[in-house]
């Protein structure tokens, strides 16, 4: 069974906001954070952030694919795969 997320106040990030961006890091799980009791944001650790934008990247790269494809334009497959080698090293620093 997945664990409950975490869910503070407002109020209690302003009060122990050290251990709080603490323990997101340390865990990797999110901290839902709420004012005036509903949902206003979501800390997370910069490791999560870096790779959940570093996802977010590949499914726009495969969406642009997917409609040059549709149009009937597009790439060789060699050179894709040339520039996703150099991509994924990059991502690797």
């Amino acid at each position: 069974m997945p664990n409950a997320p975490k869910i503070i106040p407002i109020s209690d990030l302003r009060q122990n906001a050290s251990d709080v961006v603490k323990s997101v890091s340390s865990s990797r799980e999110p901290v839902f954070i709420t004012q005036r009791g509903r949902a206003a944001a979501v800390l997370v650790s910069m490791e999560v952030y870096k790779n959940a934008q570093h996802e977010m990247d590949i499914l726009h790269l495969l969406a642009r694919g997917e409609k040059e494809i549709e149009a009937g334009t597009g790439y060789e497959l060699d050179d894709v795969l040339r520039e996703a080698d150099l991509y994924l090293e990059a991502a690797k620093r």
